[in-house]
């Protein structure tokens, strides 16, 4: 199993782009604007307008150095093109807990992961313990409230089925 540096799905990675571009040439310079007007209102010491557009405006550019990070040195992996049998960056796994429930995770890369649409990154424990099993293998999580144990039951490359079932 090779060591990615960086890797993205292309959606995630796009998403990613989209969000820093908006914020660099829409939001920063519409609160930067903001912040100029409240300084020109004169003492800076009690104009709440000035003293939120700045701590405002150090969020965002927090935010800005995030994201150009996260996307330096970027390797696109194509959901669609992977291949094998074994869980991997992009692989989309079908699991079975031992209460029976079952579950769809895509495993992304970090600052696109979002556990509500069903991604998690590919550095969290569940991904980590995912990475490089099969379909069939019963994986066991350490988790803060205790080891759970996951079946795999499926494997998806893209909307490919490789391998057991598709659906959650």
């Amino acid at each position: 199993m090779q060591k990615l540096k960086n890797p993205f799905t292309r959606k995630g990675y796009q998403r990613l782009l989209e969000e820093r571009e908006y914020m660099s040439r829409v939001v920063r310079p519409k609160v930067v604007k903001g912040v100029t007007d409240a300084a020109a209102e004169g003492d800076r010491s009690e104009n709440a307008e000035y003293i939120y557009g700045k701590k405002h405006l150090r969020e965002i550019d927090r935010r800005l150095a995030y994201l150009s990070g996260l996307l330096k040195d970027v390797e696109l992996i194509d959901e669609n093109s992977l291949k094998g049998e074994q869980i991997c960056f992009g692989a989309t796994v079908v699991i079975r807990d031992t209460g029976g429930a079952v579950r769809k995770w895509t495993i992304v890369g970090d600052g696109e992961a979002d556990f509500k649409e069903g991604s998690i990154s590919h550095k969290s424990p569940v991904a980590k313990a995912l990475l490089g099993k099969r379909v069939h293998d019963v994986v066991e999580i350490e988790r803060p409230k205790g080891t759970d144990e996951f079946e795999v039951i499926g494997l998806l490359f893209g909307d490919k089925v490789v391998a057991g079932k598709s659906e959650a």
